[in-house]
């Protein structure tokens, strides 16, 4: 999942892209305004975190011109507001979460998951497809009593897969999601992961669409 994080302060937004990156997302930094609407806008991003009090262009402002041009993806604000009627007008403006400073990062990682998950029509908890089940905190998949460990990038990749079982994937937007702009990969490194994981869980789990992606599917099929 790749994330925008449009933060000013420039020591705090280094705490939470390591906190973020640790979790297993991608993550781009803005630190204005401005430079935060030009990259939402480009369509790359499952969510935003957004502070309210960015340069150039204030925080509220931007994700108004979000919504008006139709611009869906979750945003959690980060903000060092915390009066009632603050959290009303970023409600307003069309946030979908609202977190005040000083705050823990895991209830930041835990607000974003559960956004991730509602975005997609499912319930916030544990991330199940049929028999499968994926622990994001300790990022491994438990699957018939067994534990079966996963490097980062393969949890990367799967937890794309399992948020959207049943779909097919391109490979670019794969791609997209799973890199964030300063990551370097070569051409097959994607096909590389995807067999990594098609044996650990089977070939028959991730099956191949020719000219179309991949496809996440669970025993009863997709």
């Amino acid at each position: 999942m790749r994330i925008l994080l449009a933060e000013d302060d420039a020591a705090l937004a280094g705490a939470l892209l390591l906190n973020l990156r640790a979790a297993g997302y991608a993550v781009d930094w803005a630190a204005d305004g401005e430079e935060a609407d030009y990259l939402a806008r480009e369509g790359l991003f499952d969510a935003v975190i957004l502070d309210l009090g960015l340069p150039k262009q204030a925080g509220l402002p931007v994700l108004r011109g979000w919504r008006a041009a139709g611009l869906a993806l979750p945003v959690l604000i980060l903000t060092g507001r915390d009066a009632w009627h603050q959290k009303v007008d970023g409600f307003a403006a069309g946030a979908d979460d609202y977190l005040t400073k000083p705050f823990h990062p895991e209830e930041l990682l835990a607000r974003l998951s559960a956004l991730l998950r509602r975005a997609r029509g499912l319930v916030p908890g544990t991330l199940l497809v049929g028999d499968w089940e994926l622990d994001e905190a300790r990022q491994m998949l438990l699957h018939a009593g067994d534990v079966i460990a996963l490097t980062a990038m393969e949890f990367r990749l799967l937890r794309l897969f399992m948020l959207q079982p049943g779909q097919v994937l391109a490979k670019a937007w794969l791609e997209e999601h799973l890199y964030d702009e300063g990551h370097e990969h070569g051409s097959n490194v994607l096909e590389v992961y995807v067999n990594r994981l098609r044996a650990k869980l089977g070939r028959e789990r991730i099956e191949t669409r020719r000219g179309q992606g991949y496809v996440f599917v669970n025993e009863s099929g997709a």
